[in-house]
């Protein structure tokens, strides 16, 4: 065969390899890419991998909500030789049923979960075992130090890591982070684990620091506790603001949450009372009612009002809390003696129309604004709606539904010569320190001087609320007693009630704002002086002390 004959066939070949070659690949392409594909990506398991919470503090640094390192234990039944006693090695590291692991182990399935968030401990513990086809995978879970210190407020997380209630929802962006991604690569059969690959890294959530004093927290809900099984309440509600910038340094609630055990509690307990409690809030409200009509020149503090023992507004009869005969009383007199007659008198001279644009100045009938999610609004009627008897029991504090951090806001702003500042709950973000709005004029410096000057007759003699006194201090204050209507009807109920008290301290200079609600005691006593009196007292009495405030 000739050198030319030689090179003719080999070039035939050739052109031939490259053909099959090049039809090969077009099938590879186009008939069999789906195929090819999917069985590829059958070895490739893209995880998720959850970025770590931003921690939670209160404003001195304690640590309110932390995430620490955790892992989930998962296993590859197919792998497992003996199921058995992996099943009881597993059943003494996580303490659980060892029927329960030895059934995931058996069930014939590429992949089980075993346990999910244990501890790092746990974790190191699964992994020295070193048991083919038993893994763990790193995540991380969330842990509330204090426990049941400030628990509803804080809210709580999901295994998932994202915020259910509280702070933890409200901040759900802020605390969340960006989670990473990680590949696995499986072998032949998608058993093994031949390849890992992280293909984005976590960034931490960031961190958030509360307004929140967790001592004064603590101390807040000891109160509570105290006050609600002494008179076996329903619940109760405590709030500690400071009025001059509206930074809530306590807000508590009873019964106690252990925010690592959410589940052992009721639902009914897990809200935040603070801004999710609608109440009548009775006596409470006549100070609203009484600083309108002095902004608008209708009465003084020493304006003389004739009493009778009771007043008919339309097709309604108001008496006073305590039966007596006619009386001369002042304006001051009205509001540290409770009278709802001498408080009528005062709302029928604003009239319905200025007596509702006052109250809604206050901040009722709308949220507040503090960081927390699904506050209520509260109730108030529309002018419109009013019937000719509303002019009777809404000035009074009857009608309308209030929550305590409202009412606070209310009187914070007596507290600071008039200036309504929203309360707020966060202090500063990833070190930076929250915006600061110079809040609004309600009323002027001398109506909120005159207003707490009267509120602090209340705990003089003759007052309602002489044991709320505390010696060193001048306290301006005012309790409220408010009958409650039964679900489903439309009727007061004769022994529901909610006993509140509200007020400041010191009263010429006031550096705290304090709020006792009690609801629905069932003991004998039920009025607020009664059931909210003394925990208002040590609570006050032990935050100024703690503040380093000094006695008068």
């Amino acid at each position: 065969m000739t050198q030319e004959r030689r090179l003719r066939i080999l070039g035939l070949v050739v052109l031939l390899v490259f053909g099959v070659a090049w039809l090969r690949a077009a099938q590879l392409t186009t008939v069999e890419a789906q195929p090819l594909k999917a069985k590829l990506d059958e070895g490739r398991q893209p995880v998720t991998i959850a970025a770590p919470r931003g921690q939670i503090t209160d404003r001195n640094g304690i640590v309110l909500a932390i995430s620490e390192s955790a892992a989930d234990v998962t296993a590859n039944p197919r792998l497992i030789k003996d199921a058995a006693g992996t099943a009881a090695k597993l059943a003494a590291i996580l303490e659980l049923p060892e029927a329960d692991l030895y059934k995931k182990l058996t069930d014939g399935s590429g992949y089980v979960i075993l346990d999910r968030l244990v501890s790092e401990a746990q974790g190191r513990q699964v992994r020295a075992l070193a048991i083919e086809g038993v893994d763990t995978w790193p995540r991380t879970r969330r842990q509330y130090p204090q426990a049941t210190v400030g628990s509803q407020l804080i809210g709580f997380s999901g295994v998932d890591g994202q915020g259910l209630s509280g702070i933890e929802q409200s901040l759900e962006t802020a605390l969340r982070g960006k989670d990473g991604k990680r590949l696995l690569v499986r072998g032949r059969g998608g058993e093994k684990v031949v390849y890992i690959k992280d293909e984005k890294q976590t960034v931490p959530g960031k961190s958030v620091k509360l307004t929140i004093d967790a001592r004064i927290q603590a101390r807040a809900e000891e109160e509570l506790a105290t006050a609600g099984q002494r008179f076996g309440a329903k619940s109760a509600t405590a709030i500690v603001m400071q009025p001059s910038t509206g930074k809530v340094l306590a807000m508590a609630n009873w019964p106690k949450v252990d925010a690592n055990d959410v589940e052992s509690a009721p639902g009914s307990a897990r809200i935040v009372q603070g801004t999710n409690f609608t109440y009548e809030p009775g006596s409470t409200f006549k100070p609203f009612t009484v600083a309108g009509a002095l902004e608008e020149n209708e009465v003084t503090p020493v304006t003389s009002f004739t009493l009778p023992p009771q007043i008919q507004v339309a097709d309604r009869v108001i008496k006073e809390s305590h039966a007596r005969g006619t009386i001369t009383a002042t304006t001051g007199d009205i509001l540290s003696q409770s009278s709802n007659v001498g408080t009528v008198m005062i709302a029928q001279r604003l009239g319905k129309t200025r007596f509702d644009q006052w109250i809604r100045k206050f901040g009722f009938g709308r949220p507040t604004g503090v960081e927390l999610e699904r506050e209520e609004r509260g109730k108030l009627l529309d002018v419109s709606d009013y019937s000719g008897a509303s002019i009777g029991n809404l000035p009074i504090g009857q009608g309308e539904l209030v929550t305590p951090l409202q009412l606070v806001a209310g009187y914070s702003t007596f507290a600071n010569d008039g200036i309504y500042h929203e309360p707020t709950l966060v202090d500063g973000v990833n070190g930076q320190t929250q915006p600061r709005s110079k809040g609004q004029r309600v009323v002027s410096s001398r109506t909120a001087s005159e207003m707490r000057a009267m509120l602090q007759k209340t705990t003089e003699v003759g007052g309602t609320a002489t044991g709320a006194a505390i010696k060193g201090y001048e306290i301006a204050s005012k309790t409220g007693t408010a009958q409650k209507v039964a679900p489903g009807d439309n009727e007061y109920t004769q022994g529901l009630y909610t006993g509140s008290i509200v007020g400041m301290a010191p009263a010429d200079r006031p550096k705290i704002v304090v709020a006792i609600i009690v609801d629905e005691p069932s003991k004998e006593a039920y009025y607020g002086a009664e059931v909210a009196g003394p925990a208002f007292k040590n609570l006050t009495r032990w935050t100024l002390n703690y503040l380093g405030v000094a006695p008068n």
